[in-house]
């Protein structure tokens, strides 16, 4: 389905992962267990965790009994922390051609990628990983 609000599937994906871990923060869930329950690839799932461990969202262990976990508690990390690990600081254009074509003045969409924009980052930046716990509990 296509949708108005793109965000990148390596973002998603730690949007998804995070929120698992979160449901069973003690556990430690091996990456082939998390990319089945995403039906995602292995290889794709594990760049995405370097990129939160790097920022210290997720802890690592090799070997027997290893994986990932939280690694930090899931009510002091926002979603646009965890956008930001992946994509870089949340900078939205307010066209959507990249450019401004029209001068900077009037836009065919007026306020709406403006506005849908401010939307979204209040949303990030207000809800917590803890307040998703729920979506993957089991």
């Amino acid at each position: 389905m296509n949708s108005a609000l793109r965000i990148s599937e390596a973002t998603s994906l730690a949007f998804h992962t995070m929120a698992l871990l979160s449901a069973e923060p003690a556990r430690r869930h091996p990456a082939r267990e998390l990319a089945e329950t995403l039906c995602v690839s292995e290889a794709h799932l594990a760049k995405v965790l370097q990129r939160l461990a790097r920022r210290g969202f997720v802890e690592s262990a090799r070997g027997p009994g290893g994986g990932f976990r939280l690694g930090t508690d899931a009510n002091d990390v926002t979603l646009l922390e965890i956008y930001e690990a992946i994509e870089g600081p949340f900078r939205p254009d307010n066209c959507l051609l990249g450019g401004v074509l029209c001068g900077g003045g009037r836009c065919v969409f007026g306020e709406l990628v403006k506005t849908v924009n401010e939307k979204v980052r209040a949303y990030l930046s207000e809800t917590r990983l803890g307040q998703l716990a729920d979506v993957y509990e089991r």
